[in-house]
């Protein structure tokens, strides 16, 4: 990728190379957040309801889903999430908890096959004190990793370049979702 001269550009140079994410601008101003708490207005109880793809859902158990996240940290990253609306842990019944262990450990499966990350971030934040963006449905984050992926964006510029379409990588792990071999 060639970039412009910054002699050129408006502004006074700084040597710093910018990468423009505008898609994160929805996330940092809200764009997509419920309105209030409850399950009319919450985006994980409205995901089933759509086309798999409209919604990014990857797999539909009995009592969860997995879907991509649309903010994701990294390329790959998958919430697991119940049809029902809770919002804590503890509030889950035994099978729905049983159900999104496995669908955890199948989309780290699925993950594996099909990007191969040399490791995992899994997650739930509870609460909007604990960094919950939606913090009144209950989902865990699986997030691969790869050795070097934390670089100087996420760190000085609070960015992280998502190499991938969602949509691309969304028709990627459906495919392989439940698959054998590797």
């Amino acid at each position: 990728m060639e970039f412009e001269d910054p002699e050129t550009l408006p502004g006074d140079p700084d040597g710093l190379q910018r990468l423009w994410t505008p898609h994160r601008a929805a996330y940092i101003g809200g764009e997509n957040k419920p309105a209030d708490n409850g399950a009319a207005e919450c985006p994980f109880c409205r995901a089933p309801h759509r086309s798999d793809e409209d919604a990014l859902i990857i797999a539909r158990g009995k009592e969860c889903f997995a879907l991509l996240n649309l903010y994701p940290y990294n390329s790959g990253h998958v919430l697991v999430c119940t049809y029902r609306h809770v919002s804590l842990y503890t509030e889950l019944t035994d099978s729905e908890r049983s159900e999104m262990g496995e669908m955890t450990a199948e989309a780290m499966h699925t993950l594996d096959r099909a990007m191969h990350p040399q490791g995992f971030n899994l997650g739930m934040n509870q609460g909007e004190a604990a960094g919950a963006g939606i913090a009144a449905h209950i989902h865990q984050h699986i997030v691969p990793r790869w050795r070097g992926d934390a670089n100087f964006l996420p760190i000085i510029a609070r960015t992280k370049a998502v190499p991938a379409i969602l949509a691309d990588t969304r028709a990627q792990l459906a495919g392989m979702w439940h698959a054998t071999g590797d």
